[in-house]
């Protein structure tokens, strides 16, 4: 599985880093690889993150696990 975080100027500001954090906590749990993208072109609905190419919005530390785990069927 790929997971890909905007680091754009956009979501940096709504504390993408936070959620990188939190990723790279739950990779200690689940196989993914993670990665830093540019702008996903949605920055007025960041944070962005795609998992295996589905983009999602509006995602915070809170509930990119949640997220990630819905996509790996857990």
């Amino acid at each position: 599985m790929i997971v890909r975080v905007c680091m754009g100027s956009s979501c940096h500001l709504k504390g993408s880093a936070k959620v990188v954090d939190k990723l790279r906590e739950l990779q200690k749990e689940l196989p993914f690889k993670l990665y830093g993208a540019l702008c996903f072109g949605r920055c007025t609905e960041g944070i962005c993150v795609e998992v295996n190419g589905k983009v999602y919005t509006g995602v915070n530390s809170e509930n990119v696990v949640e997220i990630v785990r819905k996509e790996c069927g857990e």
